[in-house]
């Protein structure tokens, strides 16, 4: 049977001039001749919600889901869902990641992490190569059952939808399971990611016959059909999230990552990971406070541990909030950002991990007292870097200083975020790490698993972000909502690894500090500094004029093609809602609205 639903597991037929494109409205054929490609904007202003995604279907699956009366959280489940199949090297079912929503019915913001955990028999060792006594190089605890966590998109979705949700699980995945049954038109940024990868996929049986044709990349202009997760898909519709985590699909899973599916042909070593049925069954997304500050008499709320993006944005918003960046000189006010942005990532790397397994002093780094203190230590130049952690202990009730370790990544996540007419919105963040993850899908389900794992340090003896099995890996991913006077304002967030933090922090500033729109604070030119000797920034950024004064203070920059992919929506002073992706990085990003304004 796995070798039938392998078979037809991908679908590739040219698109024909003058074909209808699929419907996802009520009532019409699943499918009419070929599908098109649909329209890409990145920008769309009105009424009755808004999506805004990565990918023009995705976008259009939520904003069909409001259509037919569901809320921000059934849109954004929606809109992930088909994220999973237009978008499967970013964030699908085979990860995991944060969402953070704001309920109109309550006035407050909730958050679910739904970030992979490490199966039970992990030990903190688990990379260290017991041959040599060293860490097993990046690439191949990457390519392995060693790096993939339980994932938990699909416990974030039940739970979303079971605590503030309209509409059940099998009418919000039908969207995405047409879109996988009868296909999507390939763009360019879908085979350039596959062929990123093809050495990869080609190791692996089911990768292979999942997502390659005839052993290369779907061509862009073709349509691309992945029958295998729409099978997932009604599998999940039959029996909710427990279907994923039990049965079938569980033993699955765990069969890939204990015995990976590679081509007798391979050289690859693929080490095997620890994985068992009982580590999907117990897996739960978890319902977590999240992360404050006010800034600039807004409220801005974010994810807290295992998440470092709202503690770190956190720190940040508190730190440059003592300097008047919107008077200041645009160099001037950069340089400032920058020195906070090293501070607030120096205390970063020391102190968050899972707050389950480690004390985590969220109060200490989010206390001005803390951010006061390390402003003090921002000067005319710049500081030499990396700069030591700070101590929060004494504005947390006490504990010990610690440093930790610098750990860089570049990885690839996709976001999304959603309104509604009610005024709820979510912003959610999830993620395969990698771009396609360990690279190793699931036969016969037509998903890649993550490899997540591989966010914990190497070090077994690092204060906050060692191996245990049970335990989250800190994460980058920071899914943001933004209130004034209690009511949303707007929400964003980002793909790319430790940029995403960087992103939304720039984000923030250019709309809460120099009044940009957010259409225009996401497409400014952005930069990068995690604590590193150099500033990470685009071309735009160093060859602007301030790019050159910032470069005559001293700051060292490397280049980036690009950092960042944000998407997010905004509340307007007239009532309506603006969604809001990139206009053209990594081809730009999809924004749509349910009533657009005349």
């Amino acid at each position: 049977m796995d070798g039938v639903r392998r078979a037809c597991g991908r679908v590739l037929v040219p698109v024909l001039a003058g074909v209808t494109a699929i419907s996802l409205v009520q009532g019409a054929p699943a499918a009419v001749a070929e599908p098109e490609p649909l329209p890409r904007q990145p920008v769309a202003t009105g009424y009755g919600g808004a999506v805004a995604s990565l990918d023009p279907y995705a976008s259009h699956a939520g904003l069909e889901v409001l259509r037919r009366g569901g809320n921000a959280i059934d849109a954004a489940v929606a809109t992930s869902a088909a994220l999973g199949v237009t978008r499967p090297y970013d964030g699908s079912i085979g990860g995991g990641g944060f969402m953070v929503i704001y309920s109109a019915k309550t006035g407050k913001v909730a958050t679910i992490d739904g970030r992979e955990a490490a199966p039970a028999a992990v030990k903190p060792d688990v990379f260290i190569d017991p041959a040599t006594g060293q860490a097993i190089p990046f690439a191949e605890r990457r390519v392995s059952g060693l790096s993939i966590g339980v994932p938990g998109v699909v416990s974030t979705w039940q739970r979303a939808l079971s605590r503030h949700g309209r509409m059940p699980l099998h009418n919000v995945l039908k969207p995405a399971t047409d879109l996988a049954r009868d296909g999507f038109v390939v763009d360019a940024e879908y085979q350039r990611r596959t062929e990123q990868n093809l050495d990869i996929l080609r190791d692996f049986t089911s990768s292979r016959d999942t997502f390659l044709v005839d052993g290369q990349a779907p061509r862009e202009g073709t349509v691309f059909r992945n029958k295998e997760l729409a099978r997932t898909y009604e599998i999940l519709a039959d029996g909710g999230a427990s279907a994923f985590y039990t049965g079938e699909i569980a033993e699955a899973i765990a069969g890939t990552v204990t015995n990976p599916p590679k081509v007798p042909s391979t050289t690859r070593n693929v080490r095997s990971g620890q994985m068992t049925v009982d580590d999907l069954k117990n897996y739960r997304a978890l319902d977590k406070a999240p992360t404050k500050v006010d800034y600039r008499g807004a409220e801005v709320y974010g994810m807290a541990p295992p998440s470092s993006g709202g503690m770190t944005v956190g720190e940040y918003l508190n730190i440059v909030e003592g300097f008047d960046l919107k008077s200041m000189p645009r160099a001037r006010a950069l340089h400032h950002m920058i020195e906070a942005s090293a501070l607030a990532f120096g205390d970063r790397n020391a102190y968050i991990g899972d707050d389950r397994f480690v004390n985590v002093p969220v109060t200490g780094i989010l206390s001005q007292g803390f951010a006061d203190e390390r402003r003090r230590l921002i000067g005319p130049s710049p500081a030499a870097k990396p700069v030591p952690a700070g101590d929060p202990w004494p504005y947390n009730g006490g504990g010990t200083p610690r440093q930790g370790v610098n750990a860089y990544s570049d990885g690839s996540t996709t976001h999304l975020t959603t309104a509604d007419k009610w005024g709820n919105v979510v912003a959610y963040t999830f993620t395969l790490e990698q771009i396609s993850g360990s690279g190793i899908a699931v036969p016969g389900y037509g998903f890649l698993l993550n490899n997540e794992l591989t966010d914990f340090s190497t070090n077994p003896n690092d204060p906050a972000n060692a191996p245990a099995g049970g335990k989250r890996p800190r994460s980058s991913m920071t899914p943001t909502v933004v209130l004034k006077d209690g009511k949303p304002l707007l929400a964003t967030g980002s793909p790319g690894s430790a940029v995403i933090i960087t992103s939304v922090m720039q984000v923030l500033a250019n709309h809460l500090d120099f009044g940009m729109s957010l259409p225009e604070a996401i497409a400014a030119p952005r930069l990068s500094q995690q604590n590193a000797a150099t500033t990470t920034a685009e071309a735009e950024m160093i060859n602007s004029p301030e790019g050159r004064e910032l470069a005559s203070l001293g700051h060292q920059f490397s280049t980036s093609s690009t950092l960042g992919n944000m998407t997010g929506v905004a509340f307007l002073p007239d009532g309506r809602l603006q969604a809001a992706a990139e206009p053209v990085r990594l081809g730009g990003g999809s924004a749509v609205v349910l009533r657009p304004a005349e």
